[in-house]
Formats: C-alpha cells, structure tokens, sequence
C-alpha cells in the first residue's frame, strides 16, 4: 500500500460512517463483507483535511480504472448511492468495488470478494472529478 493505509478526507469520512451505518440493512451478503472489511480498514485510515488530499487517492467521485490480474480491465467513476448509473459508468461507494477501492491510491493492489469470488485488483490511473459533496442528495 502506497501510503500505509488508506487515506480519506475529514467530510467524506464522516459521509462514509453513516453510509456504512445504513448498509448494515442491506441483506446481500458479500455486500455486507465488504462493509465489515471495510470497516475495519477504516478505523486505521489516515483521515485529512481537504487542502492535505494526496492527489492519487481515491475517493467520493473520483474516476478509477482498476485491473484484474484475471486480465480484465474497468474503468469507473466512484459516487454516493444516490448518484450510482451502471450504465453511465457510476458505481456506487455501496457496492463490492465501491468499498474495495476507497481511500487506496494509484498503484496499489488489493485483495476483496466479489460475488464472483476473490479478486486480486491493481489500481490503475485515478482522476480527481468534482470533490463537492452535495450531502442532501446522498440517499
């Protein structure tokens, strides 16, 4: 891991705290996992101010293309659960790839469960979008 653990900024920390908090009510089960690992990870996170942000890090509407060392690629953008469009390339922090890849940064590699099974996933370019959270438009 490029920085020693994941790095998330202060407002979309909290952001994440409740989002996780509401999940705990969705039956899907890898969902759930990838909520409990990811709970976990975050209790060790590097939380920092917006201004202290590396730019390489993923989070709240960032454009992400990760590879699978099974040779397939995907490129996303990553967004709260109101804002998700499949079809548009918007997938939802409330999903197996959306909680696998938070707060990792361009280069590094993880292990996560998938409905297919576990993935060995390496994060390939990230692009910062717009950082401006709209709160009222998360759920």
């Amino acid at each position: 891991m490029k920085y020693g653990n994941l790095i998330i900024e202060k407002r979309e920390y909290v952001l994440l705290k409740k989002l996780m908090n509401l999940s705990k009510y969705y039956k899907d089960v890898t969902l759930g996992k990838s909520m409990k690992k990811l709970s976990g990870e975050i209790e060790s996170a590097t939380i920092c101010d917006e201004k202290d942000m590396p730019n390489d890090v993923i989070r709240f509407n960032s454009t992400i293309t990760v590879v699978s060392e099974k040779g397939w690629s995907k490129k996303f953008t990553l967004v709260t659960p109101a804002e998700s469009n499949i079809e548009h390339g918007k997938i939802s922090l409330l999903t197996p790839m959306g909680s696998a890849v938070i707060g990792y940064a361009e280069g590094d590699t993880i292990i996560w469960e998938f409905p297919s099974g576990e993935q060995h996933l390496t994060i390939g370019n990230v692009e910062q979008g717009n950082q401006k959270l709209n709160v009222s438009m998360v759920l």
